[in-house]
């Protein structure tokens, strides 16, 4: 079983760990473990129309965000990785000083520390230099920094489509490949392939 690590933030776009998980369910080799920042349960209420046990369903196994005796609070615990999404700025801010305060941010340093990716959706703009700088650190340790951006040669022709296209990368990442992932130079994708 490959188990890898979703954490969704208080940032906007918590769309994007939501559908991390929904896309995972399915893929019966891999088990997700969710952590839920009090802040992520707050902006979900603005942005989706899940309520909170939705979210959590979705998951094989929910971690508590203060909960750094977890399982995946330990580098002998084996995962693929971690997928941060989205990634406030106070999160990357922990991340990138190793301040260990929360699971969140105690499993981005196990997985960086055992040498596992960490991928990290940032969400804001615009940004200032301690935003760069907080970025510049946190890959300097290891982190992979992927703000959601849209890939437009993919084509899509909805908001789901292009938060799936970003997922799907964000996963490849980790080491997770999902069959409905767009990619330059395939069928249906630009450069004069259709």
């Amino acid at each position: 079983m490959r188990r890898i690590i979703i954490a969704i933030t208080g940032a906007s776009g918590t769309i994007y760990g939501i559908r991390a998980l929904t896309l995972l369910r399915p893929v019966e080799d891999v088990e997700t473990h969710l952590i839920l920042s009090p802040s992520a349960l707050q902006t979900a209420r603005h942005e989706v129309d899940l309520e909170a046990d939705a979210i959590r369903a979705l998951a094989d196994v929910v971690h508590g965000f203060r909960d750094i005796g977890a399982s995946i609070s330990s580098g002998s615990y084996r995962t693929l990785g971690m997928l941060v999404a989205p990634c406030s700025m106070k999160t990357l801010s922990g991340i990138a000083h190793s301040y260990n305060d929360e699971l969140i941010v105690r499993a981005a340093d196990v997985c960086l520390k055992e040498r596992r990716r960490v991928v990290l959706l940032v969400r804001e703009t615009p940004l200032h230099a301690g935003h760069i700088a907080l970025m510049e650190q946190a890959t300097r340790n290891g982190a992979i920094v992927m703000p959601p951006v849209p890939a437009f040669y993919a084509r899509p022709k909805t908001i789901e489509d292009m938060v799936d296209q970003t997922v799907g990368r964000a996963l490849d990442l980790v080491g997770v490949e999902l069959p409905h992932v767009r990619r330059w130079q395939e069928k249906g994708a630009s450069g004069g392939v259709t």
